[in-house]
């Protein structure tokens, strides 16, 4: 099943992120592995999903927000790839939890972002991954990931 009809028939449509707005890129691509900045949970009213985990947020809402960064990766990647379906792997992703102190558990946020990636893009979407536990980010989000993907040539 092509990946963008997989994703439609999950009921997701995937954002075009907006432009980092310092002196980044929100992706580069050498040859074909594409690097994706970190990516946080923007909802598609503009807002972010803020506040620490194991305070502001259970770890169920924090999943969520997880999902949908990852659903926010996916969108940046679109992009760049032009079609989801020239994905050969999903590499690593690099996960950051805005953490309550004692909040020991970043791995089974990370699970929302990491699930998606499974569930979409099956045996190519299982990566290494480390996730971490931070005592801020930015703008106080509740979760950042960013990723690294490897592209088949384009079609």
């Amino acid at each position: 099943m092509r990946i963008e009809a997989k994703l439609q028939d999950m009921g997701i449509e995937l954002p075009v992120m907006p432009a980092p707005t310092n002196q980044i890129v929100d992706c580069r691509q050498v040859g074909s592995v594409v690097y994706l900045s970190g990516h946080g949970p923007l909802r598609p009213d503009g807002s972010w999903i803020c506040g620490r985990v194991g305070a502001d947020l259970s770890l169920a809402e924090a999943q969520a927000a997880a999902r949908l960064t990852a659903i926010n990766l996916l969108g940046t990647l679109k992009v760049q790839a032009g079609d989801l379906d020239r994905v050969r792997q999903i590499v690593k992703v690099l996960f950051l939890v805005n953490a309550a102190p004692g909040f020991t558990d970043p791995p089974e946020v990370a699970d929302g972002c990491s699930g998606l990636l499974v569930e979409v893009f099956g045996e190519a979407g299982y990566h290494a991954r480390s996730a971490f536990g931070v005592a801020s980010l930015w703008g106080g989000i509740a979760v950042e990931a960013e990723m690294i993907v490897e592209l088949e040539a384009s079609r």
